[in-house]
C-alpha cells in the first residue's frame, strides 16, 4: 500500500492547479443515467472515486470514453469524458460496487425515472457516522415509488413512471437533493423540493439537467421546483472547480506561509471557509487566474468555528482548520454539527505533538509552537489531508500510510505540494 513521506518546514510558493469538483463530478456522472443521449463533461478530475463509479456506471450498460491528451496539456489539468447509456443493460447495482461508495447509491433515482425499477445495495464509504439513505428514499417515496429493504438491498419500482411530488426535507441532506433532482427531471408533473441543499454542486447538477432538457428553477436556493419532462438529451458540461481542494490548500499556505495562486479557483464557492482562513492572519484574494493565498510571518491566530450546510463552513474542511490551528497562538474551538463521528483525526494529530481535546461535539485545540514528524495513518478522505497540512509544518519526516483515503478525493496531491516547494514524495508498495 502507498505512503507519503514528507519533510516539514519548507514555505509554499508558487502555483496550484484546481481540479474538477469531485462532488460535482459523482452526481453529473450518475445523470448519465437519464439520457440515451451523450453526456460530455469536462474538467473532470483524475481520482479513484471517479474511476470507481465509471465501473459502477458500466455495470448499467454506460460507454464510458477518454479524450486523449492534446499536446501542451498537463498531469493536472481536468480530462474530458463522454457517458453513453444508450441501453440499460441491469437496474441493479451489486454490494461489491456499491460498499466501496457511498455516493454510488444515488443511482437508484436515474434508474427508477428511466426505467421504472431499481435494486440497488445499502452503501459504504467512509466511516464518519452513518449517513443514512433514509431521506433518499423518502423522497423517491414521495416521487410515487414503492421502496422496500430486502437482504440488504434498497428495491424501488415506479411501473407507470414518478409523479411529482412535494418533497420537504426534515434537514439539509446533498444527497437527498441530488436524488430529488434527477427523479423529478423525468417525473409526470411539478416536484418541489423544500429545504433543498444549497452547496454549488447542487447548482452544478442543475444547470447540468437543465442543459440536458430539464425544467428546474430556484437551484441554489432552499426550495427548487421541477417540471418534469418525457426525456432528456446530451448536453455538454465542465465540472466546477473543487471547493474543497480550493480550502485545503489555502489552509496548508496559511500553516507554512507562503504565496500561492489556487489557479482556476473561485473564492465565492466557500467564502465562509476563506474568512476563516484570513481570521487565522492570511489572506486570501480573489484574481483573473484563481484566488492568491499569502501568509508572510506572524503567529497562526486562533478561531471559533462551527461546520454548518452551505453557505455556512463546510464539513469537509473542519480536519483541515483543526490541523492547522493546532500550531495556532491561543485556544480554538471547533464544533462539528454535520457527522456525530468525524474527530477521528484528532487522535493521529496527537502523534505530532497537537494539544487537542473532545467535549461532546467540539474539539478544543490548544495550540503549540513546535509539531514533530510522526508516522501516522489516514481515517478518511479529509481527515487523511489534515495529517499532510500538519506534516508540512512539523519537524523531521512524516510518513503518511493508507493514503488510498487521499487518492479518493485528491489528485496529483505530492505533484502539487511539490512544484511549490514542499518536500514530499510518494512511496509505492513493493
Amino acid at each position: 500500500m502507498d505512503r507519503i513521506r514528507i519533510v516539514g518546514g519548507h514555505r509554499l510558493n508558487g502555483t496550484i492547479p484546481i481540479s474538477g469538483a469531485k462532488n460535482a463530478a459523482l452526481p453529473l456522472m450518475i445523470a448519465s443515467l437519464l439520457t440515451e443521449g451523450t453526456l460530455t463533461l469536462e474538467n473532470l478530475p483524475r481520482l479513484a472515486d471517479v474511476s470507481q463509479l465509471a465501473r459502477i456506471l458500466a455495470n448499467h450498460g454506460v460507454d464510458y470514453t477518454i479524450e486523449g491528451k492534446r499536446s501542451g496539456d498537463s498531469d493536472t489539468q481536468g480530462q474530458t469524458v463522454h457517458l453513453a447509456a444508450r441501453q440499460i443493460v441491469d437496474t441493479t447495482a451489486p454490494y461489491d460496487l456499491v460498499s466501496k461508495m457511498r455516493a454510488s447509491f444515488w443511482v437508484l433515482a436515474p434508474l427508477v425515472a428511466r426505467m421504472g425499477e431499481a435494486k440497488v445495495s445499502l452503501p459504504g464509504g467512509c466511516a464518519i457516522g452513518t449517513r443514512p439513505v433514509d431521506l433518499l428514499l423518502m423522497a423517491m417515496k414521495e416521487l410515487g415509488a414503492e421502496i422496500e429493504i430486502e437482504g440488504g438491498y434498497a428495491i424501488a419500482r415506479a411501473k407507470n413512471g414518478l409523479k411529482g411530488g412535494d418533497i420537504l426535507f426534515p434537514k439539509v441532506t446533498v444527497g437527498g437533493t441530488h436524488t430529488a433532482l434527477m427523479g423529478a427531471s423525468l417525473a409526470h408533473g411539478t416536484t418541489v423540493i423544500h429545504n433543498a441543499a444549497r452547496e454549488p454542486e447542487i447548482v452544478d447538477l442543475a444547470e447540468c439537467l437543465m442543459k440536458m432538457g430539464a425544467k428546474i428553477k430556484g437551484a441554489g436556493t432552499k426550495t427548487i421546483e421541477v417540471t418534469g419532462v418525457t426525456r432528456l438529451n446530451g448536453a455538454r458540461h465542465a465540472v466546477l472547480p473543487d471547493r474543497i481542494e480550493t480550502g485545503t490548500y489555502a489552509m496548508a499556505v496559511a500553516m507554512t506561509g507562503g504565496d500561492v495562486l489556487l489557479q482556476g479557483a473561485r473564492a465565492d464557492l466557500l467564502q465562509a471557509a476563506l474568512d476563516v482562513v484570513e481570521q487565522t492572519g492570511a489572506k486570501c484574494v480573489q484574481t483573473n487566474d484563481g484566488v492568491r493565498v499569502t501568509r508572510n510571518g506572524g503567529a497562526i491566530q486562533p478561531v471559533d468555528v462551527v461546520t454548518e450546510p452551505y453557505p455556512g463552513f463546510p464539513t469537509d474542511l473542519q480536519a483541515q482548520l483543526m490541523a492547522l490551528v493546532t500550531r495556532a497562538d491561543g485556544v480554538s474551538r471547533i464544533t462539528e454539527t454535520i457527522f456525530e463521528n468525524r474527530f477521528m483525526h484528532v487522535s493521529e494529530l496527537a502523534r505530532f505533538g497537537a494539544q487537542i481535546r473532545l467535549d461532546g461535539d467540539t474539539a478544543i485545540i490548544e495550540g503549540v509552537q513546535t509539531l514533530k514528524g510522526a508516522p501516522v495513518m489516514a481515517t478518511d478522505l479529509r481527515a487523511s489531508v489534515s495529517l499532510v497540512i500538519a506534516a508540512l509544518a512539523a519537524e523531521g519526516e512524516t510518513m503518511v500510510n493508507r493514503v488510498y483515503h487521499l487518492d479518493r478525493g485528491f489528485e496529483a496531491l505530492e505533484k502539487k505540494l511539490g512544484a511549490c516547494g514542499a518536500e514530499v514524495e510518494r512511496i509505492s508498495a513493493g
